[in-house]
């Protein structure tokens, strides 16, 4: 709707798109690192200014980008004006808290927690794991671009600065289904071992996902131009993963129980 009434792109370093993606993947990182910190071994002062910080990294990245699009400016890359430099370093900033707090979290999460089930921690680990390597494969992608803007090819930087943008969208979200999954687990009545196997299962099938897109980035691969052993890996992985999700959710419907897991 928003594209129609402003006549606005979908493509391209001037699109719409990117703030209305930045907007809805860090609102639901942020919703997600929230939660999820609840289970994590940390002192009450230390968990609120890692959150603080990542809230405020969070929305300072989602303002200069959509200020960017508003001003019909690339966000990234953009080096033409003082002010559009100001707002580059605003971005480099912000990412730089956000990986920071991200790394200093899934060291964290690596703490064993005996409050918290190993079900959960399974997929809180995993999560935070894929969570800090989208934020690295993030900066690369600028460093690469930016390098480009440096070496006086800033439409070369446009063009090909976001070419893990797969890899990093698939990696990011982990931190979202994974502990989501095992919490849903809770739920059901079943011994924690077989939600330990259900949780690795689904652990190690995103797992595979990541990789299989990861290495069809680098190669510069399209999902169709994928060896077929890729494919049935790639398959496979997705598979593994919607199974799990309609296991639990019959464990669910058939096999509840009162009991859930409780916050650290």
């Amino acid at each position: 709707m928003v594209l129609i009434i402003t006549g606005g792109s979908w493509e391209g370093p001037l699109s719409l798109r990117k703030p209305m993606t930045f907007g809805l993947s860090f609102g639901l990182t942020l919703i997600t690192i929230v939660w999820v910190a609840s289970f994590l071994r940390l002192r009450d002062r230390s968990r609120s200014v890692l959150l603080g910080v990542f809230t405020s990294a969070c929305t300072l990245e989602c303002v200069l980008v959509s200020l960017q699009a508003w001003r019909r400016v690339p966000s990234h890359f953009n080096l033409e004006t003082p002010f559009d430099a100001l707002v580059a370093r605003g971005l480099a900033a912000g990412g730089a808290a956000l990986v920071v707090v991200i790394l200093v979290l899934t060291i964290v999460a690596f703490r064993s927690n005996p409050k918290t089930p190993i079900s959960l921690r399974i997929a809180i680990r995993t999560g935070f794991v894929a969570l800090f390597s989208a934020q690295v494969v993030g900066a690369s992608m600028i460093a690469k671009g930016m390098v480009l803007v440096f070496a006086g090819h800033p439409q070369t930087a446009y063009a090909t600065g976001g070419t893990l943008k797969p890899t990093h969208a698939v990696a990011m979200h982990g931190i979202l289904l994974l502990p989501a999954l095992a919490w849903l687990l809770s739920f059901i009545n079943w011994s924690e071992r077989r939600r330990v196997t259900a949780v690795s299962v689904a652990a190690a099938a995103y797992v595979v996902l990541i990789s299989i897109v990861a290495v069809g980035n680098v190669a510069g691969l399209s999902p169709l131009q994928m060896s077929p052993s890729m494919k049935v890996l790639w398959v496979g992985g997705l598979i593994s993963l919607l199974v799990t999700g309609g296991v639990i959710l019959v464990g669910l419907i058939r096999a509840p129980t009162a009991n859930g897991i409780q916050h650290s």
